[in-house]
């Protein structure tokens, strides 16, 4: 059997002197570059304080759905203490704070029902209600997402972010980074030189060339796909490669947001 990994990661320690200090450090994207800033504007640092001790990690992305809800991976959620957590929008550089930034605890917390820890199984997915909405204050918004049971044509190129690891060794940036991926069809990801069964109908795969890949600190974030006319969070970022994440016919795995749409919008309403 293929041997994966969840992309998650406590290493970024946020020592809360204050409130919402923001000495962290990280990890990021493999073969990625610094994003634009601004640019990803629904992207959400899930943190964590294990400790519970004011000391925060950055431990998962995340994506706005609701100026309540972050959308998240099951994977991420190591408590159902919504007190260990906390969720930054607007965030960019995690080493300083610049004004943009939204900070808001964590009231609760919804996994999907059919989450049984086996990231082969699928329904890596949870969604987090904030105590204080967030607001437009020009630097967040609000994903858009597809339409329900969508799917992604073979080669379309989409764009994960997030401040997971750089490489295995764990080089760590201060900014969010963005890298293209391209999709892997289902037929071709579930054969048994890439995916094999670990792939189901319910996830995306997408990358696989051996040089840019999702990794251990990105779990949990989106991928984003402009498509008819706007940019849609079509994957929350599940699973990869135990060792180095960028191995060939081993794409980033991330959970197939279009096949949760009823359980998404039935705990959001």
């Amino acid at each position: 059997m293929i041997r994966l990994v969840a992309f998650l990661s406590c290493i970024g320690l946020i020592r809360a002197e204050t409130p919402f200090n923001h000495n962290v450090h990280n990890e990021r994207v493999i073969g990625g570059n610094d994003a634009r800033p601004n640019t990803w504007r629904w992207q959400a640092s899930l943190q964590y304080d294990s400790y519970n001790d004011g000391s925060y990690y950055h431990m998962c992305g995340g994506t706005i759905i609701d100026s309540f809800y972050i959308m998240t991976a099951a994977h991420c959620i190591l408590s159902m203490d919504v007190s260990a957590y906390r969720v930054v929008v607007g965030e960019y550089n995690l080493y300083e704070y610049d004004g943009s930034e939204q900070f808001s605890r964590v009231e609760m917390i919804a996994v999907h029902p059919d989450w049984n820890e086996d990231l082969a199984k699928g329904n890596d997915i949870a969604l987090l209600r904030l105590a204080t909405p967030v607001y437009n204050n020009g630097y967040v918004a609000i994903a858009e997402l597809p339409y329900p049971e969508q799917t992604l044509p073979h080669g379309f190129t989409c764009y994960i972010t997030g401040w997971g690891l750089l490489d295995h060794l764990g080089s760590v940036p201060n900014n969010l980074q963005v890298a293209p991926l391209l999709v892997v069809e289902h037929s071709m990801c579930s054969t048994h030189e890439w995916w094999g069964s670990n792939a189901l109908k319910t996830m995306v795969c997408a990358g696989g060339d051996g040089v840019v890949s999702g990794c251990q600190g990105d779990s949990g974030g989106p991928l984003s796909c402009y498509i008819d006319g706007a940019w849609r969070v079509h994957g929350v970022v599940s699973y990869g490669p135990i060792g180095m994440c960028n191995q060939e016919t081993k794409p980033t795995v991330f959970t197939r947001v279009s096949s949760f749409q009823d359980w998404i919008y039935s705990v959001i309403q």
